[in-house]
């Protein structure tokens, strides 16, 4: 049948395809967030700058 080797063989192979999801998961996510975020603000500042130089 299968060996204890191949049976842990199969788990860490298991936790490194999980870890590697939830890190796209994060990546996709909360950076693609925070990177709006900064965007949206510095839009908000140079507009409040052009408005206050007017």
């Amino acid at each position: 049948m299968f060996d204890f080797s191949q049976y842990l063989g199969f788990l860490l192979f298991l936790t490194v395809l999980t870890i590697g999801f939830w890190l796209m998961f994060f990546l996709v996510a909360f950076v693609q967030y925070w990177v709006g975020g900064f965007l949206w603000e510095m839009y908000k500042e140079k507009k409040a700058k052009k408005a206050a130089s007017n």
